[in-house]
């Protein structure tokens, strides 16, 4: 399934509730212009009914490339205070580092704007309830950027599974593994201090003096991201909770190790994660790592009848021996099997559309911050059991309150 013109009118074409009439533009800005905010950037660009009028970042260089994707006329800042102050800035995306994710989302809300935030939603469990209530008290639409919810694909996979013709489903196998070593090079960018607001970089994170290689790699450092487990297993894991309509692991375990960057980052470069929901009788297991690309990133649901397995350009199922289900397949993305990303379909497009649709509907987006909180959360879990070492037992009751038994 192509991006048509009919999928990405949609969003122009919704009924308004709030002001928002499909012959005016929603006004967005931009938090954050990295890399990953670029790419949304570019996916806006070719949508209708939107558009660009202020960015912010606390780096000269990005604040550059973000204003000269937004245009000339763009309000830019380093100072997301003065953005969310706007009157003419409609929504927000947030695209920094994840320790700001939860306040900036919540500053949004409370500004009155709609927001579109990269995950994982959360750095700590105990944000969760307050995101939740921000959106709740400000009847804001909060789109978190777990794009494959919007994925083609991935919605009839969904229905395959839920349709019970994989049979009783007791285990997941989720993995994202990469033989990537040139992201664990250990040189330190060259970055002029001066051209980068530090302090408000850090936020809430402890004092440290600036570094160069942290402030390019903070996914790896605990003060500012958490590792494959958040980067990465949020993805996959909102997938399984989506399937198979899971809340909290029951038990969590987690091993890591870090055997390229051994004294450079601080999450493990090589991680197993084990989740129970004893409950549903189910099990899932991640796994990832920087030394070795096998499977790359996919999932298989794993059923008495047949296996489905899921990434981001396709599916197949996998008959067991003996099953009367049918093989099948259906492949969008041209590509190696397990391929990051895919120009087809394009998830951040599909996602961006359905936000903007919510918008002007006032309807729940594709990727609420119920989900964007859960799917965070086991990553957070298996951070707690690895770097505790040892089995963490929760419960909703528990992660409700931001603390784990």
């Amino acid at each position: 399934m192509t991006l048509t013109r009919r999928t990405l009118l949609g969003s122009a074409a919704a009924a308004s509730a709030l002001g928002y009439p499909a012959n005016e533009a929603v006004h967005v800005g931009v938090i954050g212009t990295g890399g990953r905010a670029r790419v949304l950037m570019r996916s806006l660009a070719q949508l209708p009914g939107v558009k660009i009028v202020a960015v912010c970042d606390i780096w000269d260089h990005h604040l550059k490339l973000g204003g000269e994707l937004a245009g000339a006329k763009a309000f830019t800042t380093k100072e997301h205070e003065a953005l969310l102050g706007r009157k003419d800035v409609d929504a927000v995306v947030i695209g920094t580092p994840d320790h700001w994710h939860t306040p900036m989302t919540i500053a949004a809300c409370d500004a009155g704007k709609d927001v579109y935030v990269e995950k994982p939603l959360t750095h700590d469990l105990k944000e969760g309830r307050a995101v939740i209530e921000a959106r709740n008290r400000s009847r804001r639409i909060v789109q978190v950027g777990m794009q494959q919810r919007s994925m083609p694909h991935v919605e009839k996979a969904r229905e395959i599974v839920q349709s019970g013709r994989l049979g009783r489903i007791h285990k997941v196998r989720l993995t994202w593994n990469r033989n990537n070593r040139g992201r664990t090079a250990r040189a330190a960018p060259a970055i002029d201090p001066r051209t980068v607001d530090w302090q408000r970089f850090l936020g809430s994170a402890r004092p440290q003096p600036f570094d160069s290689y942290r402030f390019r790699n903070w996914r790896w450092f605990w003060d500012f991201g958490g590792g494959t487990l958040t980067d990465l297993m949020t993805h996959h894991i909102d997938i399984v909770n989506w399937y198979l309509e899971l809340q909290y692991p029951a038990e969590t375990v987690a091993l890591g190790s870090n055997y390229a960057t051994n004294g450079l980052w601080e999450t493990p470069d090589t991680m197993q994660t084990l989740l129970s929901y004893p409950d549903q009788q189910v099990q899932a297991h991640f796994e990832s790592t920087f030394v070795n690309a096998r499977d790359a990133e996919m999932i298989e649901f794993m059923g008495t009848e047949a296996t489905l397995y899921l990434d981001r350009g396709r599916y197949e199922i996998y008959p067991e021996r003996g099953s009367a289900v049918k093989a099948e397949e259906w492949i969008l993305g041209e590509g190696p099997r397990g391929a990051d990303f895919y120009k087809n379909p394009d998830g951040e497009a599909l996602h961006l559309a359905n936000w903007l649709d919510c918008i002007r509907s006032r309807r729940p987006p594709a990727a609420p911050v119920e989900a964007g909180v859960l799917a965070a959360a086991a990553g957070h879990l298996g951070n707690i059991a690895y770097r505790e070492k040892r089995l963490v037992r929760h419960g909703a009751a528990a992660l409700n309150s931001g603390r784990e038994a």
